[in-house]
């Protein structure tokens, strides 16, 4: 059953902190441009809204259950970020807060609701991450470059 409702804007990934469970190796110390900004710019050129289009097709969340998600801002909250450690494209995914019980928008969910919201969420990070590599595989056959400092220009400045 497809999910059809209106798709969330794209992630603003500006302003964003070091990634969760990131921890910096000796050798990447210092290159901290997770090329966040490169990202942003590829979802809002329709790799957010052609991942969210194929999630949409598949997920068994409801639309009262995807109001809870816009309710909460979740959709915001994904970061997509390239790591530098592993030279490869990341993201994190949101979850229900650990407060939902206590919140008036996910108060009447059960765990087992909570736990298939999660899993949703991180579907759609990993549709959304799949499309990101598509772009970037189609801009790397484009430019006759690799992703990284001979598209995007050193970033150290």
């Amino acid at each position: 059953m497809a999910l059809d409702v209106a798709i969330p804007d794209p992630p603003d990934l500006s302003n964003r902190g070091m990634p969760r469970e990131f921890e910096w190796q000796d050798e990447t110390l210092g290159s901290e441009d997770f090329y966040r900004e490169d990202l942003e710019d590829l979802l809002q050129e329709g790799a957010w809204t052609e991942g969210f289009n194929e999630w949409a097709e598949y997920t068994d969340l409801d639309e009262a259950q995807f109001r809870i998600l816009t309710d909460l801002d979740l959709f915001q909250a994904f970061d997509f970020y390239w790591d530098p450690t592993d030279d490869r494209l990341r993201f994190d995914p949101p979850t229900v807060p650990d407060d939902w019980r206590e919140r008036d928008a996910t108060e009447s969910l059960d765990s087992s609701t909570v736990s298939m919201i999660d899993g949703a969420l991180d579907d759609l990070g990993r549709t959304v991450h799949e499309t990101l590599e598509d772009y970037l595989e189609r801009n790397d056959e484009a430019s006759g470059f690799g992703w990284g400092e001979d598209t995007y220009g050193n970033r150290e400045e």
